[in-house]
């Protein structure tokens, strides 16, 4: 089980705001903190985690990996960090003999802090919005009203060149006895390199079933 929790802004008088999260990781995924401890959090993961490497590499280049994926680690979580992330999630274990190419990260959702507006009614407007060649609808997260948007990306080629088209799914949480905060839990894959495979979908069903454990916790 992994826990954590958004930095605390002052609630209201009289209310028990849920300070923490928490949710069950499948095998072989772990959390990355995005606000403290990101350093030692990547430290643990590239030398007691990641100690094999994938199958055809050799053994005296085990060090140059490790390199090569801390640097993009560090990348993806400054990146996360810059949009608000709390948490970075990845896999770190190979399945099959390959490494997964997913992630997700829980963030602070910047909508505003209009109390007035009920969450009910901020979720049917986010579910209006358009979301290109995507769905979006409420669901049931923790107990409570949430929504779910799922889309594909299709990046700009000149701009990023080598890059894959992801499958992403966003799910967007009010955080209970706190009018106008918000989280978001945000997946990404590229799947097998094809986002309407049946792998890629598989995925995308794990981490349905990760955001299905999430809890708000008190402790």
């Amino acid at each position: 089980m992994s826990t954590a929790g958004p930095d605390q802004s002052t609630p209201p008088v009289g209310a028990a705001v849920p300070g923490r999260y928490e949710l069950v990781l499948p095998p072989g995924w772990v959390r990355i903190p995005l606000r403290e401890g990101t350093k030692e959090a990547l430290e643990q993961v590239l030398f007691s985690h990641m100690g094999r490497v994938p199958e055809g590499i050799p053994r005296d280049d085990a060090m140059r990996f490790r390199l090569d994926m801390r640097r993009q680690l560090e990348k993806q979580a400054r990146a996360a960090r810059r949009n608000g992330g709390l948490d970075l999630y990845l896999p770190v274990l190979p399945r099959g003999g390959i490494f997964l190419m997913a992630s997700f990260i829980v963030a602070e959702m910047p909508i505003g802090r209009d109390h007035t507006v009920p969450p009910e009614a901020v979720i049917a407007q986010l579910a209006d919005d358009d979301v290109p060649g995507g769905t979006a609808g409420t669901v049931d997260v923790a107990g409570a009203p949430a929504l779910r948007r799922a889309y594909r990306c299709a990046l700009d080629e000149e701009k990023r060149q080598g890059a894959l088209p992801t499958r992403r799914i966003d799910y967007v949480i009010p955080v209970p006895d706190d009018p106008g905060r918000w989280i978001s839990i945000n997946f990404s894959t590229p799947g097998d390199g094809d986002v309407d495979s049946e792998f890629t979908d598989v995925l995308v069903e794990l981490f349905d079933a990760v955001v299905g454990t999430f809890r708000w916790s008190d402790e």
